[in-house]
């Protein structure tokens, strides 16, 4: 028995909805599939098909409730033990996909995460940036995701017990600035509870624009700002967060922010290029960081 649940916002998800059902009923297992809308402008009309499958649901909310919220919303409305996760821009990469994550069902008291994978096709200059760190930062495989297996788990594809879920869900009281999906994992750490990595992928099909990206990467370091200050990851548990604190301890931020405020505009038509490059992109995110207000 399994709930796959799918957050949505301003995508098309019939398509996934329908893949994931013809694999249920392949696979002839007991599922529901359900699919919240948070508070979307966007194919609110295409995304009521999902309404006609059996064991579906699509319902929109009244208003924006966030990330972490609507996770939550989901596993509450689930009715089975099972929950499987899966963000509205992802797609199963293999036919097995439900078939594999069911064969997982007995290892209820750790988490199982499948991996993601990005379309091999390079795509335009203008969403080259989220392609290529997609490709070598999160598109990892197994072997390498066991390397550090909580930074590497990422919330668009896994599968939880409800009963684990009742211990660690996603908080809400965070500012909807990326991140949660951090807090989240390393809140698995602090109760022990173990991440499973398998081989199991979707493909990320949602690319943003390079712009949209650089962006969202400013609000994501805000947000992991806030998190240690906050208390709530330790400093040393995300590499920018440690490495900003390196150069606080040898007094170094005030010369790194005014040399970032000098070379952003470098750093950005660097990373809106053709051949964007992931240490400047780190680089960024460090001045950038150095550059917030201390609180």
């Amino acid at each position: 028995m399994l709930s796959i649940l799918i957050p949505v916002y301003n995508y098309n998800v019939v398509s996934l909805a329908e893949r994931l059902h013809n694999m249920a009923l392949e696979a002839e297992i007991i599922f529901e599939i359900i699919c919240i809308d948070d508070a979307s402008e966007l194919f609110l009309q295409k995304n009521q098909q999902i309404n006609q499958l059996q064991n579906a649901s699509f319902t929109t909310l009244p208003k924006n409730i966030g990330r972490s919220a609507i996770r939550n919303s989901l596993a509450k409305k689930a009715i089975y033990e099972n929950l499987l996760f899966l963000d509205a821009d992802t797609f199963p990469v293999h036919q097995d996909f439900l078939s594999n994550y069911i064969a997982q069902i007995d290892n209820c008291e750790k988490i199982v995460y499948g991996g993601i994978l990005y379309e091999s096709i390079k795509p335009s200059k203008e969403e080259l940036l989220r392609w290529v760190y997609g490709t070598k930062r999160e598109a990892l495989s197994v072997f390498e995701r066991n390397k550090n297996a909580y930074l590497s788990f990422l919330t668009l594809n896994f599968l939880i017990t409800k009963s684990v879920f009742s211990k660690v869900a996603f908080n809400e009281n965070i500012a909807n600035l990326r991140h949660e999906d951090t807090l989240f994992s390393f809140e698995l750490k602090q109760n022990s509870i173990e991440v499973l990595h398998i081989e199991n992928p979707v493909y990320h099909l949602g690319l943003e624009s390079s712009e949209t990206f650089l962006r969202k990467s400013e609000e994501a370091v805000l947000g992991l700002k806030n998190l240690v200050n906050a208390q709530l990851i330790s400093t040393d548990y995300v590499k920018l967060s440690s490495y900003f604190q390196m150069v606080k301890k040898y007094r170094l931020r005030p010369l790194i922010a005014f040399g970032f405020k000098i070379t952003k505009p470098l750093f950005v038509k660097q990373l809106l290029g053709t051949k964007p490059s992931l240490l400047l992109f780190d680089l960024y995110r460090l001045g950038y960081y150095c550059n917030l207000k201390t609180n």
